[in-house]
């Protein structure tokens, strides 16, 4: 699986390049971003961003002190604004509560602990929570998606209706512990599933397609 897993990893690099994910200015953006992304394009999620840098709201304590309706308004490019504001409120509070505002110091705790508390916060699923961990807290916890799922079964490398948690510990007990081998598989994986392999594969031209089973 280890082998298997590389050449993949190894195929799609020599293909695609370094993908430079997470775009984000700082942590704390990244963070913002990992929430307000569910859903919804990338291009929104920076025009909410931008909203929040105008406003002078893209830091913890600012943007805690807006009400619910002020955040909604200011993220509303993001798409399903209220129920994102309430989420990110959520993540705020869970911040400002258990780790003292900062939130880099906050992600260099222990990652078993701080993957269980951002779990436990209303509204954060595990693909968000991840990408916090990942792009967010440099902490080695791999993201996996719907394109994710797709690429694995299509390889055999796993069932189409395989959960989360499978899939990620697929990643993470076979692969060694590298931040940096997370944040580009992942980021190669979209690349891949964004262009070819679609909810009606595109195979032509995927540097993958060798790999398929027969």
């Amino acid at each position: 699986m280890r082998t298997r897993l590389l050449e993949i990893y190894d195929r799609l690099l020599t293909a695609f390049g370094p993908q430079h994910w997470w775009p984000g200015d700082t942590p704390f953006e990244v963070a913002v971003g990992a929430v307000l992304t569910q859903n919804t394009s990338w291009r929104n999620v920076e025009r909410a961003i931008d909203n929040l840098k105008g406003a002078g709201r893209l830091a913890l304590e600012p943007m805690l002190a807006l009400s619910l309706d002020e955040l909604a308004t200011l993220i509303r490019p993001a798409g399903y604004f209220n129920v994102k504001a309430r989420r990110l409120r959520n993540l705020l509070v869970h911040l400002h509560e258990v780790g003292g505002g900062n939130l880099e110091d906050y992600l260099a705790g222990d990652l078993a602990i701080r993957r269980r508390e951002l779990l436990a916060v209303n509204g954060l699923g595990p693909e968000t929570v991840d990408s916090i961990l990942l792009y967010a807290g440099n902490r080695p916890a791999f993201v996996c998606d719907a394109y994710t799922r797709r690429l694995l079964s299509r390889h055999g490398l796993c069932g189409p209706e395989a959960g989360y948690e499978e899939m990620r510990a697929l990643f993470m007990d076979h692969l060694p512990v590298d931040v940096a081998l997370y944040n580009e598989l992942h980021a190669l994986i979209v690349r891949t599933g964004y262009h070819h392999c679609k909810p009606t594969p595109r195979c032509d031209g995927c540097p993958l397609e060798p790999l398929l089973p027969a």
